[in-house]
């Protein structure tokens, strides 16, 4: 709790006020008036000045953002301006962390004022238009956070913040947040074009950033993945390139082209892949050996069974035992072989291997 509560449940204080001056009156004598000034605190007094001054963060925050601060002009600002920029995503990290932030403290001094407004001062019209701005903002939060890819859980807010929002601020969109859990991408390999209707009513009803929120969480997902099949996601990249740039020239309505992007998402979800892979690459580790493209095909067997065979317990973050398996693996390789620390990064990303 953010302050202290005194719960006189058997009447044992008469008169809280002569209680405080009882237990106080002398305790402070010697002491200038401005050392004490504000020890005992008003809590409601307290709670006005803590939400007025989240209320003025949040808004000095957002205030850089286009008119008229829509879904999608939030996305563009905290996310990315260009769909699918990877860079743009990860340059604008600081900027989503600080809009998280600014919310959960939002929503804790709200929340810990929710039933005293009008003691603190605020008239009828003031406080219902202060919850319309703590939901909004609540809602802006969910959307970025899905936009970025980054709406996996709810640790950014502590415990119990989601059971207060629900009691004194919205209750829909928990639901909407809490089938997110897996990721959209992953979401989206489970439900299809369905996934499109558990999307917060922002996205989904703005056709346009609901398109962008998919190419932003295939890209998170492309980027976070790459390791294990630096080609095979190389590839998934140029393919979502090119239906950003159909839908750029118009070669694509959005029907078409949202259709074209569940059917990346799935695959790349699936790590499906057009590749007829031979007999003896059955796990996702030697398929990705496959997909490395060795000059010669026959070192991608090589590489797997020298690993299987050379690999000791936890060598992955021991530097020594890496060093072991890096230099069976070059003994193994042409002496003119120039991709092996990509090569190695790929070996390490596998849990197959590990």
């Amino acid at each position: 709790k953010a302050y202290g509560y005194i719960i006189d449940y058997r009447d044992l204080f008469n008169s809280l006020e002569s209680a405080i001056t009882d237990y106080t009156t002398g305790a402070l004598d010697g002491y200038d008036e401005a050392d004490v000034e504000g020890l005992l605190k008003d809590r409601v007094k307290q709670g006005r000045e803590d939400l007025d001054e989240a209320l003025e963060k949040i808004r000095a925050l957002v205030e850089p953002v286009a008119a008229p601060k829509g879904t999608l002009e939030y996305q563009h600002y905290f996310v990315a301006s260009l769909p699918g920029d990877a860079s743009e995503i990860k340059a604008n990290e600081a900027k989503r962390v600080e809009l998280y932030k600014a919310v959960s403290g939002l929503v804790r001094a709200y929340t810990a004022l929710a039933n005293d407004m009008a003691a603190a001062g605020y008239s009828d019209a003031e406080a219902a238009a202060i919850k319309n701005e703590v939901a909004h903002f609540v809602a802006v939060r969910d959307e970025v956070e899905l936009g970025a890819g980054e709406n996996i859980d709810m640790k950014q807010f502590e415990a119990g913040m989601r059971a207060l929002l629900d009691t004194y601020v919205q209750a829909d969109p928990s639901e909407v947040v809490a089938t997110f859990e897996k990721g959209l991408v992953d979401l989206i390999v489970e439900r299809g074009e369905d996934a499109l209707d558990t999307l917060p009513p922002g996205i989904r009803k703005t056709p346009e950033a609901a398109a962008e929120t998919i190419v932003n969480n295939v890209r998170k997902t492309i980027v976070d993945e790459r390791a294990l099949n630096p080609r095979y996601y190389d590839k998934m990249s140029e393919l979502l390139d090119a239906l950003i740039e159909q839908r750029r020239q118009e070669a694509l309505d959005y029907r078409a082209y949202l259709q074209e992007l569940l059917e990346l998402a799935t695959k790349v979800g699936k790590k499906e892949s057009d590749t007829v892979y031979p007999e003896w690459a059955k796990n996702g580790a030697q398929r990705a050996l496959v997909d490395f493209s060795f000059p010669d095909p026959d070192l991608a067997v090589l590489v797997d069974e020298t690993v299987m065979r050379e690999k000791e317990h936890g060598w992955v973050g021991n530097r020594m035992r890496e060093r072991a398996l890096a230099r069976r693996l070059h003994h193994v390789l042409p002496a003119d072989f120039d991709r092996f620390d990509e090569l190695f990064e790929l070996v390490k990303a596998r849990d197959e291997y590990r």
